[in-house]
């Protein structure tokens, strides 16, 4: 199992619609309204790194009002 946090920056005035929008796809498991320089950030989880590209490309960056999305691999150090 892979995840990540995808930061997702929006068009003005579209955080909210954005993140419910994603919050619904399969293999999100979170997506929350943030501030400061992206607009919401998703937790999102798949079976291995191709599966979260394709679910990054296919799904989330299609998600009307997106302007950008930085894909952010969560490791254990431990």
């Amino acid at each position: 199992m892979v995840q990540a946090f995808i930061l997702v920056q929006t068009e003005v005035g579209k955080a909210a619609a954005v993140a419910s929008e994603i919050g619904g796809l399969p293999g999100v498991v979170s997506a929350e309204d943030v501030t400061g320089p992206y607009d919401v950030i998703v937790r999102a989880e798949a079976d291995d790194v191709d599966q979260l590209g394709k679910l990054v490309v296919a799904r989330v960056q299609n998600v009307n009002g997106i302007t950008r999305t930085l894909t952010c691999p969560i490791v254990k150090l431990s």
